[in-house]
């Protein structure tokens, strides 16, 4: 025989419905508070972490484009090889990151391998450059092998370049200089010069005042809107000897076209102790293998946690503060102490996510920003990534910052009494 009792929800179906009408409460207050009542804290509020968050994956940004060697990457190969710390040769000046030796001859042997079409070692220097019309500016030029099919480097085709490298010479650097250059349109407006003109090259710091300075004759002008960084191709072995890394034969990274698996294959044998990179996976790890973009990132993590903790704890325990009635009358209805913290929980959380979410496409377009003014200006290439991890870092960051803020005002509604509240 059944009982009046037996018809009722079972006590963890009403514990559930309870918790989820404590967050639909708080979910509706939190918003009429934004909207109408107290926006004007909770707007700060949002704003604070979101410049926080923005301002993480700039710098993350920034330290990726680093770790992961900037200008001379924009290129459709089907492989890349870079130096990991320590493997290969250093650099010429030993300021830039370790680089990889013997890449021309690598490089040829990388060529014959089956499932390779090309291989070139890319070499990345800021050079000066100056047109009969302009002054000497400086450029980011790249030297690459080109084989006369339409392939790109940093963003530059390089069919117009005379196919092979012929001063290389077979590691003499004695050959004839094909003596070409291919301009971005960023490069070419900045120099005053066009298709057909003679440019005048130098190397900041390696310039003899009894040697010729030598030129090159402008081959193409490739189109990039106008709005790209002002970058450069030259054949490999002419800027390997104007910046001396020819002693070496040495390269910033080795690019290979052709079957991707075959390619990665061949990559690893000839550089068993570098990192063989397929095209499309920019690898966020990078950062660990680069001492300085990691230092630069991680004192960004400290910087924006302790920033966005400090600002959310002090706003929220304000925010609680004020709200004591309220509070005051979920426990005069019998909400726990638990629900009650919960609400404060919640509210708390729910600001932060909202900021993170704000600051994520704050520090998106912040990204782009940078990379166009600093391109625009005296920096040339990319200096700062964005990669698709940088989304769930942001919104995971700052929601960490609301944890560790988030005990200052559980403790100010902890202390909140019912009795003291009918008394004020």
């Amino acid at each position: 025989m059944s009982g009046e009792g037996d018809d009722a929800p079972p006590d963890g179906s009403r514990r559930r419905t309870r918790w989820r009408g404590l967050v639909g409460l708080t979910v509706t207050r939190w918003w009429k508070r934004a909207t109408r009542t107290t926006g004007g804290r909770i707007a700060s509020t949002i704003a604070t972490v979101a410049l926080t968050v923005a301002f993480l994956l700039v710098v993350t940004g920034v330290a990726l484009a680093l770790a992961d060697g900037g200008a001379g990457s924009e290129a459709d190969a089907a492989v890349q090889v870079t130096a990991e710390d320590g493997s290969t040769l250093s650099a010429v000046d030993g300021v830039e990151g370790p680089r990889l030796g013997a890449s021309n001859d690598r490089a040829r042997e990388l060529r014959s391998a089956s499932g390779v079409d090309h291989a070139s070692p890319v070499l990345v220097e800021t050079v000066r450059l100056e047109s009969d019309a302009g002054e000497p500016r400086p450029v980011r030029v790249v030297g690459v092998v080109p084989d006369g099919e339409s392939r790109t480097v940093a963003g530059l085709p390089t069919a117009p370049l005379e196919a092979g490298d012929p001063h290389y010479a077979n590691g003499s650097y004695d050959g004839p200089r094909a003596g070409g250059i291919v301009l971005s349109e960023t490069a070419a407006e900045r120099l005053e010069a066009s298709a057909g003109d003679e440019v005048a090259v130098s190397m900041p710091g390696r310039d003899r005042a009894d040697a010729a300075v030598p030129t090159v004759t402008v081959a193409a002008v490739a189109d990039d809107g106008g709005d790209g960084a002002p970058v450069a191709l030259v054949h490999l072995s002419e800027l390997q000897s104007l910046s001396g890394a020819d002693d070496g034969e040495l390269a910033d990274r080795v690019l290979v076209w052709g079957e991707p698996a075959a390619a990665e294959s061949a990559a690893g044998d000839a550089y068993p102790n570098a990192s063989v990179t397929v095209a499309g996976s920019t690898e966020p790890a990078a950062l660990f293998d680069d001492g300085l973009a990691f230092a630069a990132s991680a004192v960004a993590l400290l910087v924006g946690l302790t920033i966005c903790a400090s600002f959310v704890a002090t706003t929220a325990g304000m925010a609680v503060d004020e709200d004591r009635r309220t509070l005051a009358v979920l426990e005069s209805v019998g909400v726990p102490v638990g629900g009650r913290l919960t609400v404060v929980a919640v509210s708390t959380g729910l600001t932060t996510l909202v900021g993170a979410l704000v600051g994520v496409v704050l520090g998106a377009a912040g990204i782009a920003g940078v990379n166009a003014v600093v391109g625009a200006t005296i920096a040339p290439g990319a200096v700062a990534q964005f990669h698709p991890l940088f989304v769930p870092y942001g919104i995971a960051v700052a929601l960490l910052a609301g944890l560790v803020a988030v005990p200052y005002p559980l403790a100010v509604a902890a202390r909140t009494s019912v009795l003291e509240e009918v008394g004020r």
